[in-house]
């Protein structure tokens, strides 16, 4: 409780002194043809516009965060080029700030034995002490492994549900790969609970399968969306790199950063961009680890399952290309099933297809390296909630729903695999 307390105090005081987006404004943008698409394209490799969506094809919209310096400019080339526009967010930190206000407002009670609860977000020590509390209470279903350290020296977890047993068919699961989507490890970590906690109400999926689930895989990235002097909307990993110019930046994209056809579009080479693909084909020690683990498990793994936001879509490879994977109508209809029962829940919509064909080409991905390089034949993206009225900033409130609807689409992930 004292612990619980803590994070509460910590998060507010971390909150308010972070780096400020006032005046900023979110844009939804849709390209109307090939100037203006080719228009957005060079903007989406500068460091200026944070693009908050990955731009997608003539005719689909996406957003992009503006700072107010250049408000003027991005209207100005919007009427230019004809495109149709509208402001999402007037004042993206008034939503930080609402957000953060929410989250500090509900007291941090918990269990006695855990520290998280899923009415809050927390930071990566809280999950990291969730996880070892949860093994320590089960140890007959949960054990806690590092696949390896961070660049900033940081374990990375590894937790395994299992009943024991041989000849299982196994799930990987992992959440956090983009540091500012907060929804995900929330969900990850809320899955490991429902899992273990609430066993005897569906003990057919421990039973019947294991779990190898990574809460977060960028955790020096997670940790400085909620660090003093941190960065809310930070995506990348924490390795400083060669920038461009001769100005350093930081960070790497790991989403761009895994070895099957790596560099291959949708990607950068601009050190300083949210979608740098790094140096090589898995430069990132991150990368590095989560391909090891994979790979150790691989044989005995059918699906692989990453958790993201946002935009509310059941993703299947591949993410390289728009040529559909051979088994395409198998992952599409056990996708369609899953989503079937999500949308049971509470009514939210997914839309489900392959990554390129559904929104853009965006190669160097886990999901693509998942099957095409660890021969995981069913592998999925998950953006979840919401559809951008929030973006990056889902309410707590929203947490527990969330989370309820995704479950519902798991069990049916799972149960394909019994």
């Amino acid at each position: 409780m004292k612990l619980l307390i803590l994070l509460s105090v910590l998060a507010a005081s971390a909150i308010a002194s972070q780096k400020r987006y006032d005046g900023y404004q979110l844009f939804q943008v849709t390209p109307k043809d090939a100037a203006s698409y080719d228009a957005l394209a060079r903007l989406s490799d500068s460091e200026i516009y944070d693009f908050w969506t990955d731009l997608r094809t003539i005719g689909h919209s996406t957003d992009i965060m503006v700072p107010p310096a250049y408000v003027s400019l991005f209207v100005d080339l919007m009427y230019a080029y004809s495109m149709e526009y509208r402001v999402k967010m007037v004042d993206v930190q008034t939503v930080l700030d609402m957000a953060r206000d929410e989250q500090v407002a509900v007291p941090r009670v918990g269990s006695p034995r855990y520290s998280v609860t899923w009415d809050n977000y927390y930071d990566f020590n809280a999950i990291t002490a969730f996880i070892n509390e949860i093994a320590a209470a089960h140890p007959d279903k949960v054990t806690v492994s590092s696949i390896g350290k961070t660049f900033e020296n940081r374990d990375m977890p590894l937790v395994k549900i299992s009943t024991g047993g041989t000849g299982k068919k196994a799930i990987v699961v992992d959440g956090g790969i983009h540091a500012r989507e907060w929804i995900s490890p929330a969900f990850v970590t809320w899955l490991i609970n429902e899992l273990v906690e609430n066993y005897a109400a569906h003990p057919q999926y421990v039973d019947n399968v294991d779990w190898y689930i990574m809460p977060v895989i960028n955790p020096d990235g997670y940790q400085f969306t909620h660090d003093t002097n941190g960065d809310r909307l930070w995506r990348k990993n924490r390795k400083p790199n060669a920038g461009i110019g001769g100005i350093p930046c930081i960070g790497t994209d790991m989403n761009r950063n895994f070895g099957f056809h790596w560099n291959e579009g949708g990607s950068s080479a601009n050190g300083c961009s949210d979608t740098f693909h790094g140096g090589a084909a898995f430069s990132e020690i991150e990368s590095q680890n989560v391909r090891d683990a994979i790979l150790a498990v691989a044989g005995q793994a059918e699906m692989y399952l990453t958790f993201h936001s946002y935009g509310q879509y059941w993703l299947t490879p591949w993410g390289y290309t728009s040529t559909l994977p051979s088994d395409y109508t198998q992952l599409y209809t056990l996708a369609v099933s899953a989503v079937n029962k999500l949308t049971a829940v509470y009514g939210t919509q997914y839309t489900i297809g392959s990554s390129t064909n559904v929104l853009y080409v965006a190669s160097g991905g886990s999901d693509d390296w998942a099957k095409g390089g660890a021969g995981i034949p069913f592998s999925y993206t998950v953006e979840m909630r919401d559809e951008g009225t929030f973006g990056f900033q889902l309410p707590a409130r929203q947490i527990l729903p969330n989370n309820e609807e995704v479950w519902e689409g798991v069990k049916v992930m799972a149960e394909s695999l019994f």
